[in-house]
């Protein structure tokens, strides 16, 4: 059976990381998301938050299969049996920083291998940021992620209320 690895915070997943899963579980028996549980940056959901978010949004393809992990990617690859990690590549600038985890990864366990799908057009701007951003300001993210989704990201900014834009790192959608 192969087995492969699709890592990230996916906070909170929406249809780039949807279509990135559903296009590489074509190629392989089994696609764990493997939803990080300490990334290095502010997340809206916890770890199984965000992994019930995303079971709900697999719930029509037993292949895929969310599931929280912690530490380094490839010792999580070899705890599963996997080798294969999924990654996505929405802009050039995605390519250098998956090239050096890539290469990372070869010399921490040069058994596991990367594939990098490109994002389709339509979700190439798409981040978890940006999702987070526009939502915190009260705009639609309903072409963004899935209804489900949506809902728990408006639920969360309603019991943060007034303090719910202070979670989210702005780029420039203020201005």
């Amino acid at each position: 059976m192969v087995r492969a690895v699709f890592p990230g915070t996916f906070d909170p997943i929406h249809f780039g990381h949807i279509d990135i899963a559903r296009r590489a579980v074509r190629f392989v028996d089994e696609l764990i998301v493997a939803v990080y549980d300490k990334p290095p940056k502010n997340v809206l959901f916890t770890a199984e938050e965000r992994r019930l978010l995303a079971e709900k949004t697999f719930k029509d393809d037993p292949r895929i299969i969310p599931r929280v992990f912690s530490g380094l990617i490839v010792e999580y690859c070899e705890e599963v049996g996997s080798e294969l990690i999924v990654r996505g590549l929405r802009v050039f600038s995605d390519f250098e920083h998956e090239f050096r985890m890539a290469l990372t990864n070869h010399r921490l366990a040069p058994n596991i291998d990367v594939v990098a799908f490109i994002t389709s057009e339509e979700h190439s701007f798409l981040t978890g940021s940006t999702v987070k951003e526009v939502a915190s300001l009260g705009g639609d993210v309903s072409s963004f992620v899935p209804a489900h989704v949506e809902k728990a990201i408006k639920m969360r900014f309603n019991e943060l209320g007034d303090d719910g834009p202070n979670v989210v790192p702005m780029t420039s959608l203020r201005d």
